[in-house]
C-alpha cells in the first residue's frame, strides 16, 4: 500500500512513522521548507500522547529533547492557589508529561519517520485530489500540489493543520476555523527567582491566562493568551503591550519583565466538529479534522496516528479502514471539543465569569478535575498490532 500524507508536522510525521511500522510505503508532501523550525511556543505531552509515542517507538528520543513535568499549579490573578493537581496523568501514575518546543517534536518524529524509510518532499502545497479510476491507479487517489506535481497512491492522509486544503477538498462546505477571542504571544525569560521546578503554572489573570515554566537549564518558557473580542493587528502587538495587559499579576510581571527571547504572536481559532472526515481513499488527522486545545493537540495527532495504522493493518480494505478509524475516534473527538471550549471559555471570561470562576474553579480542582479528566487516559489507544 502507498500511503500520500499532506503535512508534515506533528500528526503527518507520527503518521508516516506509524505508517511504515504496518508496511506501507509512505511519501509526505510538506508545503513550507522547514515543517520544524520555530513555529510556536512550548507543548505539553500527557500520559495518552507519551503512550502513542511509545508505540511509534519515539518516545525515549522525545524525552531526550523536552523534560518532564510533575505538577500543574493553578493561580488567581491575586496570586492565590487554586489548584495543584498531577500534570498530564492521573495520580498515582509514575509517567509524567514531557515539555518542549513544538519544533523539536517535530525534528524528532519527521527523523524517526526518515529512518523508518519514509520520504519527505517539502515545499509541496497540496492543492486539489480526485479518485482515480482503471486507467490510472484502480481504487486509488490523485494528489496535485503547487506548481502542477502530481502524485498517486492508495490513501491519501490529510495532516495539513487547522487551515486543511484536504478538509476542503473533501467537503467545499465545511466549517471554516473562527477566531477564538484571545490570541497567544510568547517568549523565554532569564532570572526569575520562586518558581517550583517540574511544574506547570497557569495563572487566570484579568486580562487573559498566562502559563509560565521553568526550564532545567535555568529559563522559564512562557505563554500569555490575552482575551480580547476582536482579532488584533499582529504586527501591533509586542513585548510592552503584553507586560502592560498583566501588569497587575505578580509572578507574570515579573517573568515578562525577565524575557530574553520574543516569538511572533499568533491569533487562536476554534472550529465545529466537522461532518465529513473521509470518503473512500482520503481522511483526515490531527488539526485538520479538529483543533482541540485543551494542550491536547500534538497528544490527540498522535493519537490519531495509532489508531490509522491499526485500522489499516486489521481492516480488509482502505474504505473499510478508515470507516473504522472514524468510528473509533468520533466520540472521544466530540468529548475533547466539548472539554476544549470550557476551557476557552475560562479563559475568556468577562469581569462577572472571573468572580465566579474563583469561586469555582478551587473546588473543581479539589474535587473534580481529575474524576472529570480521566477519560483521557484511560480510554487512549493502545499499541499496533505488528
Amino acid at each position: 500500500m502507498h500511503v500520500i500524507v499532506a503535512g508534515g508536522g506533528v500528526a503527518g510525521a507520527a503518521c508516516a512513522v506509524a505508517l511504515r511500522r504496518i508496511g506501507a510505503e509512505v511519501t509526505v508532501y510538506e508545503a513550507y521548507a522547514d515543517p520544524a523550525g520555530s513555529v510556536g511556543s512550548f507543548i505539553s505531552l500527557a500520559r495518552n500522547g507519551l503512550g502513542a509515542l511509545e508505540t511509534l517507538g519515539c518516545v525515549d528520543a522525545v524525552r531526550r529533547a523536552g523534560f518532564e513535568v510533575d505538577r500543574q499549579l493553578m493561580w488567581s490573578g491575586s496570586g492565590r492557589l487554586l489548584g495543584d493537581m498531577p500534570r498530564g496523568r492521573p495520580s498515582g501514575d509514575p509517567v509524567r508529561s514531557i515539555t518542549l518546543m513544538r519544533g523539536r517534536l517535530v525534528e524528532e518524529l519527521r527523523a524517526a519517520a526518515r529512518r523508518a524509510g519514509a520520504r519527505i518532499v517539502t515545499g509541496a502545497r497540496l492543492t486539489g485530489a480526485r479518485l482515480t479510476g482503471a486507467e490510472a491507479v484502480p481504487g486509488g487517489v490523485r494528489a496535485t500540489f503547487a506548481g502542477g506535481r502530481t502524485a498517486e497512491a492508495d490513501l491519501l492522509v490529510g495532516a495539513d493543520g487547522i487551515w486543511s486544503a484536504t478538509r476542503r477538498i473533501l467537503d467545499p462546505g465545511a466549517p471554516e476555523p473562527a477566531y477564538a477571542g484571545f490570541y497567544s504571544a510568547s517568549g523565554i525569560s532569564a532570572g526569575v527567582p520562586g518558581i517550583a521546578p517540574q511544574s506547570f503554572n497557569m495563572t487566570f489573570g484579568r486580562n487573559g491566562v498566562f502559563a509560565h515554566i521553568a526550564v532545567p537549564d535555568g529559563t522559564v518558557w512562557w505563554t500569555a493568551q490575552v482575551s480580547t473580542p476582536t482579532p488584533p493587528a499582529l504586527d501591533e502587538i509586542d513585548l510592552k503591550t503584553v507586560a502592560r495587559l498583566y501588569r497587575e499579576e505578580k509572578m507574570p510581571a515579573a517573568v515578562l519583565q525577565a524575557t530574553t527571547a520574543w516569538h511572533r504572536p499568533t491569533l487562536n481559532h476554534a472550529m465545529p466538529v466537522i461532518p465529513v472526515w473521509r470518503d473512500d481513499r482520503t481522511v483526515l488527522v490531527g488539526d485538520a479534522k479538529h483543533p482541540v486545545g485543551s494542550g491536547q493537540g500534538a497528544s490527540m495527532a498522535l493519537e490519531d496516528a495509532v489508531v490509522l495504522a491499526t485500522a489499516l493493518h486489521t481492516a480488509g480494505s482502505v474504505p473499510q479502514a478508515l470507516a473504522d478509524y472514524e468510528a473509533r475516534r468520533r466520540a472521544r473527538m466530540a468529548r475533547m471539543a466539548k472539554a476544549a471550549g470550557l476551557n476557552r471559555e475560562a479563559k475568556t471570561a468577562g469581569p462577572i465569569g472571573r468572580r465566579i470562576r474563583g469561586l469555582v474553579l478551587p473546588l473543581l480542582f479539589r474535587y473534580g478535575y481529575e474524576r472529570a479528566t480521566a477519560w483521557l487516559y484511560t480510554e487512549a489507544p493502545g499499541p499496533l498490532p505488528v
